[in-house]
């Protein structure tokens, strides 16, 4: 394996900012009450601030954001990740906006607003973001501390 020189921290934003607008799908932990530690693939919607993903309100991942809302989240493969710690809040689709829910549905392929099943929004504000490809990187990984970009 050829050994990349590490990025700095404004090319580690650019990159981050980049997957944030335009990956499509995240992996989602949560834990809660009896749900236990869960994970799960979850598409979302990146508003510049925080994401918006939808789940069946009563699966696992449901019942664990509405009891706990402490979550991280993680995008891209093993070798180039983005990892987010943040807070889960339940958002009602009136909250959500139609302008809103409609851009989530363009960039998910799904609308939950027109499924049978009771799904419901979580907004996940970050409050702290890594990012790193190989060990080079994990010096410098922080992006975002107490919901502050750094740079």
């Amino acid at each position: 394996m050829t050994a990349v020189p590490a990025r700095g921290l404004e090319e580690r934003l650019e990159d981050t900012r980049k997957r944030l607008e335009n990956d499509v799908d995240l992996w989602v932990a949560s834990a809660g009450g009896s749900g236990g530690a869960y994970l799960i693939p979850l598409s979302f919607f990146w508003d510049g601030t925080a994401f918006l993903v939808s789940t069946p309100r009563a699966s696992v991942t449901g019942r664990n954001l509405l009891a706990d809302g402490r979550v991280r989240v993680a995008l891209g493969p093993t070798r180039d990740v983005v990892i987010v710690d943040g807070a889960a809040e339940p958002v009602d689709v009136a909250e959500v906006g139609e302008e809103t829910a409609d851009a989530f549905a363009a960039k998910t392929g799904f609308d939950p607003r027109e499924l049978d099943q009771p799904y419901q929004y979580f907004r996940i504000r970050p409050l702290r973001i890594q990012a790193w490809r190989e060990a080079n990187e994990l010096a410098g990984r922080t992006l975002m501390s107490d919901g502050v970009w750094l740079g």
